[in-house]
């Protein structure tokens, strides 16, 4: 906690003064463009990542970066995201994956999270992750199929994104973009996925991505 408090002097001392005019702004409310959905990982910091400040990244995060389907009984994830849509008109909906993710280890080893029952349960909702890495990816190795469930996760919660009501409506009416990156601890690197080779790649050459009929992924991109 020491260190915490620190930053916290340091903050009101030495940051807060020279970006006052952001902060009474921000005061006045908010209007990010980009939902940002990624992992509770600590490794991962998303306005780090994308050089924003704040109020410019509305950010959802949670184990595996999983969003459920929608039902009538969704919980946390359905009303953020509903949200960052209907009431804060984002115009971008980022997921985002990143390597060596403990979640997706859990999700393809589920024998070593069996003393962990509430992440168990949240992790049922990567299920199509891990059948589709058992049935399409058998021949790889277990690195590779932590490295593959990593990219095809994302996808997976691209589609399932899709069904709750306020993105199904403002993707009808062309009004938001759904995107799906993964980001490479080891190099700072971070890929997004390109419909049209089926495969992801580094994000500025990604183009803009549209419902996905595709091959294997090609588990070198990370």
């Amino acid at each position: 906690m020491q260190k915490l408090i620190e930053g916290l002097h340091h903050f009101q001392q030495n940051v807060f003064g020279s970006q006052q005019d952001l902060f009474e702004r921000l005061s006045r409310g908010q209007s990010p463009e980009t939902l940002f959905i990624t992992c509770s990982d600590s490794r991962i910091n998303p306005n780090l990542l994308t050089q924003t400040q704040p109020g410019e990244l509305f950010i959802l995060r949670n184990a595996g970066n999983l969003i459920p389907p929608y039902t009538l009984n969704s919980g946390g994830e359905a009303a953020t995201i509903e949200f960052a849509v209907d009431a804060l008109s984002v115009k971008d909906i980022i997921i985002c994956g990143h390597s060596h993710c403990g979640a997706m280890d859990g999700v393809m080893r589920p024998e070593t999270i069996k003393s962990l029952p509430a992440l168990s349960r949240w992790l049922s909702h990567a299920d199509a992750t891990r059948r589709i890495v058992q049935e399409v990816y058998a021949e790889l190795t277990p690195a590779e199929r932590l490295n593959v469930a990593i990219l095809e996760n994302v996808l997976a919660q691209m589609e399932n994104l899709r069904t709750h009501p306020s993105v199904a409506a403002s993707l009808a009416k062309g009004s938001i973009r759904i995107h799906g990156w993964v980001y490479k601890f080891e190099t700072g690197e971070t890929f997004g996925y390109d419909p049209e080779a089926g495969q992801f790649v580094p994000v500025e050459k990604k183009k803009t991505l549209k419902a996905r009929g595709r091959k294997p992924l090609n588990i070198v991109s990370i």
